[in-house]
């Protein structure tokens, strides 16, 4: 059985989709972008956009019963390529240990003109 997670701690859902999901003791994310979720200001430059983006990532993880830790596999999509070293910075410092696997690919545009996105799967298992 399926459970849709939603937290204010997060972006809301800008369309018909949840903001997770969990089935099986594993939570799918959507892609989660650099929205402020008490503002919904979106911060200038890709460095402050990817600290807001992992940082709403967390806390929807959180509110998942999961946590960073238990990421397995994200997904980036970036703007810009050129930004790649500078999101890594980012992604670096919110994800330890043992790395969870990634793909980050470049887009031709991004909900809201952001400049970046991510997606995560984690189990809910230590």
């Amino acid at each position: 059985m399926k459970k849709a997670i939603s937290t204010d701690k997060a972006p809301a859902a800008i369309g018909p989709y949840s903001q997770a999901i969990e089935v099986n003791g594993m939570v799918y994310t959507s892609g989660v972008i650099p929205v402020n979720p008490a503002t919904g200001e979106i911060p200038e430059g890709v460095e402050a956009q990817a600290e807001q983006a992992f940082s709403n990532m967390k806390a929807l993880l959180a509110a998942s019963g999961t946590g960073m830790e238990q990421v397995v596999k994200t997904t980036v999509f970036i703007k810009e390529m050129n930004d790649f070293g500078k999101i890594n910075e980012i992604y670096a410092k919110y994800f330890t240990g043992t790395f969870p696997a990634r793909s980050c690919v470049e887009v031709a545009r991004l909900p809201k003109d952001v400049l970046l996105e991510v997606e995560a799967i984690a189990t809910k298992t230590p």
